[in-house]
């Protein structure tokens, strides 16, 4: 009898795999061959997700774009204070454990490509939007005004998009810091300058 492939579950298992790989090696050390030893299978037997390495860094950053849309999608059900639930949403871009150490890794390692490989290009765009989307949901939050309906969607007002901009540089800067310089912030440091961070957005005028 044929074995019965689950390729969610086979899809999720690799998934692991190839950020694994990239966030150790790198993006050139992230072939579909390297790919293929490390789960244990064949470069053929990868075809169906992927053939060669611009789908596999592709494959690698939907994972993860999927992962996130998931976790913020949740903290939004939750019943939560709105500053916390704006902490909450901003600490899914951060390395924080080695989960989200990973996923930042490859995140960043495939936006570093994305500037010569215009196969990533529409991801680099994508990821832009999807973080000053969850800026925007941070200020409204914090502000409790009603939350953008879909990505793209401005703040009504011209102040508070002002804030989600200025928030957007301000979380890239900590992403980038904290994944270049992990011994120098501990997760609670990084939870204590975001607090700031939104203690003074909470407070700011939005003219």
């Amino acid at each position: 009898m044929p074995k019965i492939v689950d390729h969610e579950q086979r899809r999720e298992e690799l998934v692991r795999v190839v950020w694994r790989v990239i966030s150790r090696e790198g993006i050139e050390g992230a072939t579909v061959r390297r790919v293929a030893e490390a789960a244990g299978v064949s470069p053929g037997g990868l075809r169906h997700y992927f053939d060669n390495q611009p789908a596999l860094l592709a494959f690698a950053a939907r994972a993860i774009g999927r992962s996130f849309a998931s976790r913020i999608a949740g903290h939004l059900r939750a019943d939560l204070p709105g500053a916390r639930r704006a902490r909450l949403m901003l600490e899914e871009l951060l390395p924080l454990d080695e989960n989200r150490r990973v996923e930042v890794d490859v995140w960043l390692a495939c936006l570093v490509r994305s500037r010569v490989d215009e196969s990533l290009a529409e991801l680099r765009a994508t990821a832009w939007a999807g973080e000053r989307h969850v800026c925007r949901l941070a200020v409204a939050s914090c502000r409790g005004v009603p939350f953008p309906e879909e990505i793209g969607r401005e703040l009504g007002d011209a102040g508070l998009e002002r804030h989600a901009a200025r928030l957007h540089v301000f979380v890239d800067g900590l992403t980038l810091q904290t994944a270049t310089h992990p011994h120098l912030f501990t997760p609670e440091d990084v939870r204590a300058i975001l607090d700031e961070e939104l203690r003074l957005l909470g407070e700011a005028p939005s003219r």
